[in-house]
């Protein structure tokens, strides 16, 4: 297959229409989001979605997430749309939050893994948003990696990773936010976090009051049917080994600074200059948001060291820095040392 390169910086270049008509036919495209790339198919053509679990090799018991592009969109798509849903769509769409509702019979059981319930968001990027208007269809998009890989912020990972095997991606701006999207489970009554984002539980308090948070999100205990992506054990991983620390920056650079074996250090911007190992800066300390927009990328670029081990400086737990350490237990396999 031949992965066509299409261009979408602005709502109105060619490469957005393009992308659209292709989704229209079928065509498995990746797209930029705030959040990372997804790679999108018309979440109404089953056929679609299946080719999308198998370019990422994705286990066909992970849901995906449905992206629309106006609040009028939600409707057919779930059976009820409670209050809170729409209080925290006035608040927070579009943007990173996806929150997840009783599916409709509109929707494939593909899309929602089997699962009664779907997970459905609207993204701020104009980008995706002129896409899915043009398409005029809702796009079910998880991430544009191979499954358990770093998720990909810029064109660059999609290209390294699904190059020949989806018909299109469409080259646009990195993405701003850095991990995917917040996603709430609003069913049954409960009002309960399955993955932590941009939109941080504490946001999401200050509008519908106190939120549950699942033991999936800091725990490696994972149940038979997970209700969201990156509920899984390992997950955003890179080939080198990866090491999660705990601790303050001294006790931190002590600690990579004895190691016996080739490391390096996926550190704060702050550590740097004490270590004396090859250092990935992956944002600073002292503002969570900038770790969360790098993680990524400096996941991946630890494979081109030739280490045995990476070492991650583990953000604190508040805010924004909840979804990254989210995102770092699995990325090491809840390998987690205390300092």
């Amino acid at each position: 297959m031949v992965t066509q390169h299409l261009i979408g910086y602005r709502p109105d270049d060619p490469g957005v229409d393009e992308a659209a008509r292709l989704l229209r036919e079928g065509a498995i495209v990746a797209i930029p989001t705030e959040t990372v790339y997804g790679l999108a198919a018309n979440a109404y053509d089953e056929t679609a979605i299946r080719r999308v679990f198998e370019a990422k090799g994705r286990p066909q018991d992970n849901p995906l997430i449905v992206h629309i592009s106006a609040f009028e969109q939600l409707a057919p798509l779930v059976t009820e749309i409670p209050d809170e849903a729409k209080k925290l769509a006035d608040a927070f769409w579009p943007g990173p939050l996806t929150l997840v509702l009783p599916k409709s019979d509109r929707l494939p059981d593909a899309v929602s893994a089997g699962l009664d319930t779907v997970a459905i968001r609207m993204p701020s990027h104009p980008i995706a948003r002129a896409v899915i208007e043009r398409s005029g269809c809702p796009l079910a998009a998880p991430s544009a990696n191979r499954s358990g890989r770093p998720s990909p912020t810029t064109a660059r990972h999609v290209i390294d990773d699904l190059e020949g095997r989806i018909d299109a991606v469409l080259i646009s701006d990195d993405c701003s936010v850095g991990v995917e999207s917040t996603v709430l489970l609003l069913a049954d009554g409960a009002k309960r976090l399955l993955r932590p984002g941009g939109v941080t539980r504490e946001m999401l308090e200050s509008v519908i009051g106190p939120v549950t948070l699942d033991k999936a999100v800091l725990s490696a205990e994972v149940t038979a049917k997970v209700s969201s992506p990156g509920m899984k054990y390992k997950h955003y991983a890179p080939a080198t080994k990866v090491v999660l620390l705990v601790g303050d920056r001294d006790a931190y650079v002590d600690y990579v600074n004895r190691s016996t074996q080739p490391c390096a250090a996926l550190c704060f911007a702050e550590d740097a200059a004490k270590l004396r190992c090859p250092c990935l800066p992956y944002g600073s300390g002292e503002d969570e948001a900038t770790l969360a927009r790098g993680l990524f990328d400096a996941l991946r670029r630890v494979d081109t060291l030739g280490v045995a081990v990476a070492y991650v400086h583990a953000p604190s737990q508040q805010g924004v820095g909840l979804a990254v350490y989210n995102r770092l237990l699995r990325a090491a396999a809840f390998d987690v040392v205390t300092l």
